[in-house]
């Protein structure tokens, strides 16, 4: 069945209309093939979660039965990350940075990009889901709950972390700009679906969270920190709050430009449901880094 989803993914991928930048910009896809991999809902980690990131994060069970399913053994429940790999054209494109009065801006075609990702992922959830159920199981995804927020107080986190789930699952480790290194970079968006179908485990070769970023590896690197025009990454890591506010500045300037081909966006912050926003991203921490398209540590 594991080779049986990647292939859907593949040929959602290459087929899905929502995968494809408006024609002012060649109509491109956004994402290149995407890759997988698979958790068990027992595993002790889900449980660390709540001690790293916060209380309120959910385990995969906590999750399954927050949309209504039946008790389960955990154990039974498996957690499918999926990583979305933005195309080399997006990747070249946006190593080119430009200022506006002071402010350094992402390029056009990231800004798209990032915003039209959402919609295809939470269709990329949709269709792994009713792939499950169509083979007879049961699935939920994170970003389609009413259970998912952003939770907003003295930290800054959500109640289901997209890149925890991934490392989970055998994907990659942590970096100092904070984002997950994969085998094929850090400049992906992810997605996650919990399920009670049997599929096969990935083993995550190493529980080092920092095993891939070449500072905590071998203290060397910090480009990501070079690159931030937030001043929010330094030897400590990464300071999600600077980062955000520089998002909010970055997002009203875009708006002003490309406001009417930009995708709105709804969450929850703190459970309420905020209006629509157009969000659009930086990554600068992402590009031109040697992080950016592989695993940097490989050759090491």
């Amino acid at each position: 069945m594991n080779e049986e989803l990647t292939q859907l993914l593949k040929n959602f991928f290459d087929t899905s209309l929502l995968n494809r930048l408006p024609d002012k910009y060649e109509g491109d896809r956004i994402f290149s093939s995407p890759i997988i991999g698979v958790a068990r809902g027992n595993d002790p980690i889900f449980q660390k979660y709540k001690e790293i990131i916060g209380s309120e994060h959910l385990t995969p069970f906590e999750l399954w039965l927050s949309e209504g399913y039946k008790r389960l053994p955990s154990s039974n429940l498996r957690i499918i990350s999926i990583v979305f790999p933005f195309n080399e054209k997006i990747r070249k494109e946006s190593m080119n940075v430009k200022k506006c009065l002071g402010l350094t801006l992402p390029a056009e075609i990231y800004c798209i990009a990032r915003n039209y990702a959402n919609p295809f992922k939470k269709k990329t959830c949709e269709q792994v889901i009713e792939f499950f159920k169509v083979n007879g199981y049961r699935a939920a995804a994170a970003m389609l709950s009413d259970s998912f927020s952003i939770i907003l107080n003295k930290k800054f986190y959500s109640t289901w972390s997209e890149r925890h789930i991934a490392f989970a699952s055998g994907l990659g480790t942590f970096s100092l700009h904070e984002g997950l290194i994969t085998e094929i970079g850090c400049n992906i968006r992810l997605a996650s679906v919990v399920t009670d179908a049997p599929l096969e485990i990935n083993t995550r070769k190493s529980d080092n969270p920092y095993g891939n970023c070449l500072y905590y590896s071998k203290g060397t690197c910090r480009e990501c920190e070079a690159r931030c025009p937030a001043n929010a990454i330094d030897e400590n890591g990464h300071n999600k709050i600077k980062c955000n506010e520089y998002n909010h500045k970055i997002a009203r300037k875009i708006f002003t430009r490309i406001g009417p081909i930009l995708k709105p966006h709804n969450r929850r912050i703190n459970w309420k449901l905020r209006p629509a926003s157009y969000p659009v991203g930086c990554a600068f921490c992402q590009f031109g880094v040697p992080c950016m398209d592989r695993n940097p540590t490989t050759e090491i």
